[in-house]
């Protein structure tokens, strides 16, 4: 299958699936073996290298949907983030990343790559000024994430990518709050595409997992390091993802839909002193959302009143989901101040605009007038 040739639905519901061809079966069969032939077989598999038949055939899948040449899957996000960013950075070596990044990437970077002597320097802001800054002669890696988490910033792709190729540095970017509906990253040239496919990709909150896209040269160094490192998915698991992101397409466009007319909503609301969506032409980065994404996301985040208690806030909603994760077809919440970015010190916290008050809400699919009765029953409950 040609990607020119099928749009987004049909690319999440047809590629990747793993031939049946004894019945013929509408879904893909399952391969629970973790273990294979190695005499008289043209590859030699092992779920630890990447290649079983359901992991071959949902790459095939997550590598078409980010127009890329090939991907791998992991155990989780971070397992992702992790495996790919060692695959690029050695002893010596130097990354720059934004300040605001998602909390267990931060905490990665900052607990771990002393161990391995690898050097970084976050940005004090977006721009091409803020990046370049941070250049040095050893930088090996540009990282990014757009939008942000939680505050959802969004970075200009191309910028990163010309910024990149002059410098002769490797582009990622996090694209897990985008996912390839919204966004496909190397339309503007940026190299490797990083997911939690826990989120968008699995969409029910019941499978963990991560995902990479990139050239086959790239991905050839990431499996390289990956089949060391041991971070692979398990092939139920695997099986379960490939079946969720045939409805991706669906869910993430009516996740859009509600988050836009959420946003609306409480960027209005009398106990909401700020809203952060891309989708808000009152939003800083609105103008660069509308050129390089196709949709504005399922994900906000919004401040409220300072006088009010978040923890009884939280409580006090009934249908929302006071919930870790996100991006399940339900809608959660958390505050970011005690989950995602609890690993941050105060201060850290602090200079990336994340106040105690935030909240971090993943809209799901619900009908928007329930989603509103419920925190307006919740800002009833507390409010003194």
């Amino acid at each position: 299958m040609k990607s020119k040739k099928l749009g987004l639905n049909s690319i999440c519901t047809h590629v990747g699936e793993v031939e049946d061809k004894q019945f013929k079966g509408a879904i893909s069969p399952l391969y629970m073996s973790s273990s294979y032939a190695f005499e008289d077989v043209e590859v030699k598999r092992y779920p630890r290298y990447f290649n079983t038949p359901n992991q071959e055939a949902l790459c095939k899948k997550i590598a078409m949907l980010e127009k890329c040449e090939a991907a791998l899957i992991f155990g989780s996000g971070m397992a992702a983030v992790s495996t790919t960013m060692l695959a690029f950075l050695h002893k010596g070596d130097h990354v720059v990343l934004p300040q605001t990044l998602y909390g267990g990437t931060y905490n990665f970077v900052v607990e771990e790559f002393h161990k391995f002597g690898i050097e970084y320097s976050f940005t004090e802001g977006f721009s091409e000024k803020d990046f370049s800054e941070k250049i040095q002669k050893n930088t090996k890696v540009i990282f990014v994430e757009t939008p942000s988490n939680p505050l959802m910033r969004i970075t200009d792709l191309e910028m990163i990518s010309k910024l990149a190729k002059k410098h002769g540095i490797i582009s990622m970017i996090d694209n897990t709050f985008a996912s390839p509906v919204n966004q496909t990253p190397a339309d503007f040239g940026i190299d490797i595409m990083i997911h939690s496919a826990t989120k968008y990709m699995g969409g029910h909150s019941d499978i963990c997992a991560g995902a990479v896209a990139a050239s086959e040269q790239h991905i050839k160094v990431i499996w390289n390091l990956g089949k060391n490192l041991g971070g692979s998915l398990s092939d139920y698991t695997v099986w379960l993802l490939e079946r969720s992101m045939k409805t991706m397409g669906l869910r993430v466009k009516a996740q859009n839909k509600n988050a836009k007319k959420m946003a609306k909503w409480l960027e209005k609301h009398p106990l909401v002193d700020k809203v952060y969506y891309p989708g808000l032409k009152t939003h800083p980065d609105y103008t660069l959302a509308k050129k390089q994404m196709r949709g504005y996301t399922g994900m906000l985040s919004f401040e409220i009143n300072e006088s009010l208690n978040v923890s009884e806030f939280l409580k006090s909603l009934g249908l929302i989901k006071p919930s870790m994760s996100l991006a399940g077809v339900e809608s959660t919440i958390l505050s970011p101040a005690k989950t995602s970015h609890g690993l941050l010190s105060p201060e850290a916290r602090k200079k990336q605009g994340i106040s105690d008050g935030l909240l971090r809400f993943s809209v799901g699919i619900e009908e928007v007038a329930d989603l509103k009765n419920d925190i307006e029953s919740a800002f009833n409950k507390i409010k003194k």
